[in-house]
């Protein structure tokens, strides 16, 4: 059985590698309380939402059992219509639902940088999809992350070692309860 991780460069490892990444993290507690579940780590750098939706296909399969979905940051960075990720998205987490794949949502925070409205509409985005599809939202895990200068790379964006194990305590409880439903 198998979780898959549908994310950007925060879910691939940008500049740790993926074996030091969130979603290898989570294998090990996978694997720390004998769950046989197999962590499938689909982060690819720059991706938006856009592009989890034309990878969706490959990446769920027979034995995937839950969707961890962590994009979105980098629509907001682009300043890609809120209307628009969230169509995206709801998009994905249909496709998963319809093959009665359980989805986590991580919900991803926009920067000022198109107005505290759009910052505002693009957090709205992911309590209202949460709602909508009635699927578990992890609060943005970059939350304890970012800003702490330890826990990110030079970049001040991706997360060092030390912040992937931070995210991954961030989203464990949650894709604990999923494995538990």
């Amino acid at each position: 059985m198998t979780v898959v991780v549908l994310g950007d460069s925060l879910t691939s490892g940008h500049g740790i590698g993926s074996a030091a990444a969130f979603p290898a993290l989570l294998q090990a507690k996978l694997d720390a309380d004998r769950l046989l579940y197999r962590i499938a780590n689909e982060g690819v750098s720059g991706d938006t939402t856009a592009g989890g939706v034309r990878r969706l296909a490959n990446a769920l399969h027979d034995q995937v059992r839950v969707l961890v979905v962590a994009l979105g940051i980098n629509d907001g960075l682009r300043g890609i219509p809120v209307a628009q990720m969230k169509a995206n998205l709801a998009t994905i987490i249909r496709a998963a639902q319809a093959r009665g794949i359980r989805v986590l949502l991580c919900r991803m925070e926009a920067l000022p940088l198109y107005g505290w409205d759009y910052s505002l509409s693009f957090r709205r985005a992911f309590d209202e999809l949460a709602a909508e599809y009635q699927v578990p939202l992890v609060p943005f895990f970059l939350e304890s992350v970012i800003g702490n200068l330890s826990l990110v790379q030079g970049d001040r964006v991706h997360p060092t070692a030390a912040g992937a194990r931070a995210i991954a305590e961030r989203v464990w409880p949650y894709l604990r309860g999923e494995l538990g439903a």
